[in-house]
């Protein structure tokens, strides 16, 4: 048996992957563990639970490989510095620490991180390299067209290639400072949210608002070529000087300064959010069709940080570009570790003439199912341990009583199993609600997840009910399809309102899922996949007729889905969640012990 470790670390989403003779035994995202979202730091703790999940030392490793080449990194910032010297001089400065210590000499950082023997050869992969491996090889094609978007890499910030077999052919790339990643990013800061963990956010408060400024987007901001690449107007931008994404010209653009973080939104904002995401869907658009012109392929898969606007790949299977899409559901720089791997892997220690063989029934991700999972013995150990009120069940009666809460309106913390490798989680670290209720997502979002009251929250469906409730008739197992929700799920709208106020007007049977322009982040659950959550919805759809539930990650603002079940027990303290059901054991908010738990403000 031959393993290789796959690392991602310090630029965001730090994390690792352990791969056996090719398959994927573990994967884990550095912030699960030391509970700092989007953790950038060496992912120590998760190269711990790979090697423990594989049950296997560092001496055992044929190889660890890094998710991209920090030398052309470094190339590219000091030729960028070069470019605009001496302005930006304090944010070159202020850069070499991180440089001179860790990230220039990465192979000495990992020997030394790990305590690497030295026979234990350190390999790198190209940062674009690594996401168009994470998206071909654990996908369903024998051959596809893979497409990768994201802020940057070395150089590159979006490439075209073509998979098959084993080998990947590099076809097109487009290169810094010119990056959809990074025009996206820019007006999620306009709109008062964070760089790399608030672009989902400006994706979902674009229905809100009217495309009025697209035009001045394609007008001023970019120059959009025939073949699908593009350039940025760099007179708008200031992340060449590495001090904040836009200027003072930006903001004169869209009729006035950013919004501050927790500052109140105006139609300005909405109209904003509305524009850059239509115009960031055609630019994707275009990316697909140049993608299977220099292809001629019927698939399409894709990866980085773009690839999780999932209304942009919704657009995609709609248009009907490609017969078939998969994207990798930890599509930004997580998911690099595992491309990384994959791409050595079948690069350097496959067996020679061995055929890589798609699998015929769903893909090589194992649902993302990938992370930590704890013994009915652990988790009775914590929960005793906080003197927490419990009832113990068997598994048939967690999934029947669970369904019957659910059924009566209550919001339901559910861990089982693996935790999710990727931002989402898909039923192992969840919060469940009812779908029909129409006061569940002003609930979830204000007195569970304690966030802002306009975000969506996605179904996760029966995968053989799904077009009965949405345009869509493929598999989305990673909620990386937003579909209509059909016409015989409407209800009839007799007015219409503006704003946030859009939120209390029902617009579906199933309104807790259905977005203010009758869209749905669609997670669909096949049975083969996850048994005991396909048995949950299954459960409740006896009951309710129904057969999906509301799901949304098991956490609260700020935090990192949980891991533990110490972290799952410390926030479902910390919300107005009703149940937990951790396991075999349900657990009444209402009927545990006080506890003082430390809590720090977080913006995300």
């Amino acid at each position: 048996m031959r393993h290789l470790l796959g690392i991602s670390a310090f630029y965001h989403d730090s994390a690792a992957v352990l791969l056996r003779d090719g398959d994927i035994v573990a994967a884990a995202q550095e912030e699960r563990f030391t509970r700092k979202k989007n953790d950038e730091s060496f992912p120590t703790n998760a190269i711990k639970y790979c090697l423990a999940e594989g049950k296997i030392g560092v001496g055992d490793l044929d190889a660890v490989v890094f998710y991209e080449k920090p030398i052309l990194k470094f190339s590219r910032a000091l030729e960028t510095f070069l470019s605009i010297a001496p302005r930006g001089f304090r944010s070159f400065v202020g850069s070499m620490p991180g440089w001179l210590a860790e990230k220039l000499n990465m192979r000495g950082t990992i020997q030394r991180e790990l305590n690497l023997p030295k026979a234990v050869p350190v390999l790198f992969s190209g940062h674009h390299e690594a996401h168009a491996a994470s998206a071909f090889f654990p996908s369903t094609f024998e051959e596809a067209a893979i497409l990768t978007v994201d802020g940057v890499g070395e150089y590159a910030t979006t490439t075209i290639s073509r998979g098959i077999g084993n080998e990947i052919e590099p076809i097109a790339e487009l290169n810094f400072p010119h990056s959809l990643g990074l025009l996206y990013s820019a007006f999620t800061v306009y709109c008062g949210f964070r760089v790399n963990s608030g672009e989902y956010k400006l994706m979902g408060l674009a229905p809100y608002g009217e495309p009025r400024f697209a035009d001045k987007i394609r007008d001023e901001l970019l120059v959009l070529k025939e073949d699908g690449s593009f350039r940025l107007n760099l007179e708008y931008f200031d992340f060449l000087l590495g001090r904040r994404m836009t200027n003072e010209k930006f903001d004169a653009l869209f009729d006035g300064p950013s919004r501050e973080p927790e500052g109140a939104f105006d139609q300005t904002h909405f109209d904003v959010a509305r524009s850059i995401q239509e115009v960031t869907e055609e630019m994707i658009l275009r990316l697909a069709r140049r993608a299977k012109e220099v292809t001629g392929s019927r698939n399409l898969c894709m990866a980085g940080g773009v690839a999780l606007n999932c209304v942009a790949n919704g657009k995609i299977l709609r248009e009907g570009i490609f017969e078939r899409i998969w994207v990798q559901p930890a599509a930004g720089d997580a998911g690099g570790a595992l491309g990384a791997a994959l791409a050595a892997w079948h690069r350097h220690l496959q067996v020679k003439g061995e055929p890589r063989v798609a699998p015929t029934t769903g893909d090589r991700m194992k649902a993302s199912l990938l992370g930590p999972e704890f013994s009915e013995a652990e988790i009775l150990r914590t929960l005793e341990n906080y003197s927490a009120v419990f009832v113990r069940c068997s598994e048939e009666e967690v999934i029947a009583k669970t369904a019957e809460l659910l059924a009566n309106g209550k919001v339901v913390g559910w861990v089982q199993g693996r935790m999710e490798f990727g931002p989402r989680a898909l039923g192992n670290r969840s919060i469940l609600g009812d779908p029909r209720s129409v006061e569940m997502q002003r609930v979830l979002n204000l007195k569970v997840k304690q966030r802002e009251s306009f975000r969506p929250f996605a179904p996760a469906v029966l995968r053989e009910r799904v077009s009965d409730y949405f345009e869509l008739n493929s598999d989305s197992p990673y909620m990386l399809l937003v579909a209509p929700v059909k016409e015989s799920q409407r209800t009839n709208v007799s007015e219409e309102r503006s704003g946030f106020e859009r939120l209390k007007v029902v617009r579906s049977k199933i309104p807790a899922v259905t977005h203010v322009d009758y869209s749905a982040r669609v997670q669909t659950v096949r049975r083969e996949e996850n048994a005991k959550f396909h048995n949950l919805i299954s459960a409740f759809e006896r009951l309710t007729g129904c057969p999906l539930l509301v799901n949304t990650s098991f956490n609260i603002r700020g935090e990192p889905i949980v891991c533990t079940p110490e972290d799952a027990y410390r926030c479902f303290l910390q919300t107005e969640m009703d149940y937990l059901a951790i396991g075999n054991f349900i657990l009444e908010r209402t009927k545990q012990p006080p506890h003082k738990f430390s809590t720090r403000k977080v913006l995300d």
